[in-house]
């Protein structure tokens, strides 16, 4: 059995590793545009706030590792072309510029996705920066570390520039955040959730953040001197470009594989794409959603691995199949802590659900112990079942790891009333007799 897997990273290296060991006497290679594999980019933001200092934290495993177990690693090679009906794939080495040709019985993709740089007038000169890359931190730390980069535009409010928000105010910059939506995080969290976050960055005296406001273009010749937007001109000589990012699959567009709108191979439970032999996972592909049961573009590190373990099960032959996603996530907002499972009250109403809802103000823990905090809980559930279809909680000490109680709700199809009576820990530095969890489950109707 001949394996290609195009792509190196967290989908990649999680499906040629777990192929290796399934089918030990199968032929695996990992084609790497980089010359980093197996590295988790969450770690970048605080990387470059200085939480850290070696990049060695944020690798996985070496190439060496890879290639003592079997599995032959070839970084600095593109894949240019796939030839699906022959099997054979186009690569160029980028060290020598050489060009050739390899050949599959399996192919998976796992290219990724790269920053989407907006339609911004100026935008290429010297200290912009993106989020995404291995390349892109080393480069920004480089830069923040200089103490005349004092000012700090960040274009995007989404999980990366959220946390970017951090990582500056950490290192005592002037941050100024301009988001084009009228609400930070407007496709994970709900409005009560993401007011709270409002609140909270707006605290800082030297953190701005703009709403509802569009980037027009960059003020200098060689390096970045201002902002311009619709509203305002604002002193920068940093400027970090957070707007998201799309699929790396220009390559096998050709081919007609299925994909979404944005480029995201459409894969099924097992990782398979439209064509025969052809698997993807990753921040290129969809994910199957376990509660909207459809194919959602969400891309997350630990959903990329749970699928490229997967996929490396079904290259070895197997008939291993996904659970679906909840879109689990979590992001910290400074001296705040956000998590959010399944849908939104906002998917609810897209998806003409019957739903109910409920937000409560708790508390963390005793008041008797230092560090009681409030907590705020949203769930949303079917209004005539109660079953749980999604949850957001937001505040500090415990507050996202409550939500991976209801991430195990949701997918055991837990009602608002289970939730209600869930044996759940009680001590006084942890919770209180009933949990804010308990009594978010008991208050739904």
């Amino acid at each position: 059995m001949k394996i290609i897997i195009i792509g190196g990273v967290a989908a990649g290296m999680s499906a040629a590793s777990k192929a290796k060991r399934t089918l030990k006497d199968a032929e695996i290679t990992v084609y790497e545009k980089t010359d980093v594999i197996s590295w988790g980019a969450c770690g970048l933001p605080y990387y470059i706030g200085g939480f850290f200092q070696s990049t060695d934290n944020m690798m996985a495993r070496s190439i060496e590792k890879f290639r003592e177990s079997g599995i032959d690693v070839k970084i600095k090679h593109e894949v240019l072309s796939v030839d699906h009906v022959n099997k054979i794939i186009k690569i160029k080495n980028l060290v020598n510029g050489e060009f050739f040709e390899d050949s599959y019985d399996k192919l998976m993709v796992a290219t990724g996705a790269s920053a989407i740089i907006p339609p911004i007038k100026n935008v290429k000169i010297e200290n912009v920066f993106t989020l995404k890359e291995f390349q892109d931190g080393v480069d920004l730390k480089e830069a923040v570390s200089k103490e005349e980069n004092k000012n700090v535009v960040l274009i995007g409010a989404g999980y990366i520039g959220i946390e970017a928000i951090e990582a500056m105010h950490h290192l005592g910059k002037s941050v100024r955040v301009i988001q084009l939506d009228d609400r930070v995080l407007p496709e994970s969290f709900d409005k009560e959730i993401t007011d709270l976050m409002e609140e909270e960055i707006l605290s800082y005296q030297n953190i701005s953040l703009h709403l509802s406001e569009t980037v027009k273009e960059l003020k200098g010749e060689k390096k970045v001197k201002a902002v311009i937007t619709d509203k305002g001109i604002y002193e920068a000589e940093i400027v970090i470009i957070a707007t998201g990012v799309r699929p790396n699959t220009d390559f096998i567009k050709e081919t007609g594989i299925e994909m979404l709108k944005n480029g995201a191979i459409i894969i099924d439970k097992q990782g398979r794409s439209s064509i025969e032999d052809i698997y993807s996972a990753g921040d290129c592909a969809t994910v199957p959603h376990r509660v909207k049961n459809e194919n959602v573009y969400i891309p997350l590190a630990t959903t990329a691995n749970k699928i490229g373990r997967v996929v490396g099960e079904n290259l070895a032959g197997k008939n291993s199949h996904f659970f679906g996603t909840l879109g689990s996530a979590a992001v910290k907002v400074l001296d705040l802590e956000a998590g959010r499972t399944g849908i939104s009250e906002t998917d609810a109403k897209n998806m003409n659900i019957d739903y109910g809802v409920v937000f409560i103000k708790d508390k963390n823990q005793t008041n008797y112990y230092p560090g009681q905090e409030n907590i705020y809980i949203k769930l949303i559930y079917e209004k005539d079942s109660k079953v749980i279809l999604g949850g957001q909680i937001i505040g500090k000490k415990g507050a996202v790891l409550r939500i991976d109680v209801i991430a195990a709700a949701i997918h055991n199809k837990m009602t608002t009333e289970d939730l209600g009576m869930l044996d759940l820990c009680y001590a006084p530095p942890f919770a209180r007799t009933w949990d804010a969890l308990n009594i978010a489950g008991n208050v739904a109707k």
